[in-house]
């Protein structure tokens, strides 16, 4: 009877005491490692005023990959506030030039655009018990452009003015934390994040814009440490 009492109680311990590799309320998890931010662009056609619109080009972006650091404040066991942020990103972006308007622009770089994505998320954590620990995320992003400069090249066919618009929208997030020991972790995230702007440009003087969706993925890969 004493043997199963004792039995009873030392389960009933380890059932309510809280998981080596639990979060717990008040939790700070600091990340640092790389961003890569893949762009998913979508634009509009290019738009010369004095043209009548619609020229007929189009951009792209490419991705660019930095130094992405991230903070987590744990208010329960569960749910998490983040703050991502990072170095800024550089962007080449190339015209697609398809159209035969008589410009002779051509393909190939346009400019280089460079941007801070800071994004602000509520985490829920699943509880698994074990140093495997998946979550999800949504959250909102305000991205600044800023240091927009066309090529030299550009500059001769007389681009000049390029300035985008600072960008407010919504990201969805995955991700898990492998917990090394009571302290030490590895981070990997995937996230949506709808970046939507629109460029300002001068050519020969005239005014142009032109939309781009660059709804990007990013994916990050980091070394976290849980105080």
């Amino acid at each position: 009877m004493k043997k199963s009492t004792l039995a009873t109680m030392v389960l009933a311990a380890l059932i309510s005491a809280p998981s080596a590799f639990a979060y717990e309320a008040g939790d700070i998890l600091v990340r640092a490692g790389l961003t890569t931010v893949a762009p998913n662009d979508d634009s509009s056609n290019v738009n010369v005023d004095a043209l009548g619109g619609n020229v007929g080009m189009g951009v792209e972006v490419d991705s660019n990959t930095q130094i992405g650091l991230n903070l987590v404040y744990m208010l329960n066991s569960n749910w998490g506030v983040e703050v991502l942020a990072a170095t800024p990103f550089t962007h080449d972006v190339t015209l697609i030039d398809t159209a035969d308007n008589g410009l002779g622009l051509g393909d190939g770089k346009l400019a280089e655009v460079t941007h801070l994505p800071p994004t602000v998320s509520a985490v829920y954590f699943f509880d698994t018990q074990s140093a495997f620990t998946p979550y999800v995320g949504v959250g909102v992003n305000y991205t600044i452009f800023f240091d927009e400069e066309f090529t030299n090249a550009r500059e001769d066919q007389t681009f000049q003015d390029l300035s985008l618009d600072s960008s407010f929208g919504l990201s969805a997030q995955l991700g898990f934390d492998y917990q090394i020991d009571d302290k030490w972790l590895i981070n990997a995230s995937a996230r949506y994040i709808a970046i939507d702007t629109t460029a300002t440009f001068t050519v020969a003087d005239v005014k142009g814009s032109v939309d781009v969706d660059i709804d990007p993925f990013v994916y990050t890969l980091s070394l976290g440490y849980k105080f």
